[in-house]
């Protein structure tokens, strides 16, 4: 099985451990300059990393939500669905010398691909 493996996004300001089989689709087709896209070759999965503006009117976890729904509506997803929203501890985080708080976000939403129907 083919381990997991560091990859540089957005030119390398941080990385993410990607799965065994993910492929960059940016080496396949456009992908805006804002996001980083992933998908693995053997299932119908995909991980998009977004940078996205700051909402001054959102904080803390209720930000996070607002973004990933934001996100879903504006890809005409079927289905979004938060499954957990956790702060980060900002020990963990490398810019924590501006960063108040930090969150993740796990969630499934159900999106056409390009040139299907939703």
């Amino acid at each position: 099985m083919e381990p997991t493996r560091d990859y540089p996004l957005f030119g390398g300001a941080f990385s993410a451990t990607l799965p065994p089989g993910a492929i960059d689709i940016s080496d396949l087709r456009p992908v805006p300059d804002n996001q980083e896209v992933f998908c693995h070759r053997m299932t119908d999965q995909s991980l998009i990393v977004e940078l996205l503006e700051l909402q001054a009117h959102v904080v803390g976890e209720a930000a996070a939500r607002y973004h990933f729904e934001d996100v879903g509506g504006v890809q005409e997803a079927r289905a979004v669905q938060v499954e957990a929203v956790q702060p980060i501890p900002l020990e963990n985080l490398a810019l924590r010398c501006c960063c108040e708080e930090a969150w993740v976000l796990s969630g499934k939403q159900q999106v056409a691909k390009e040139n299907q129907q939703p």
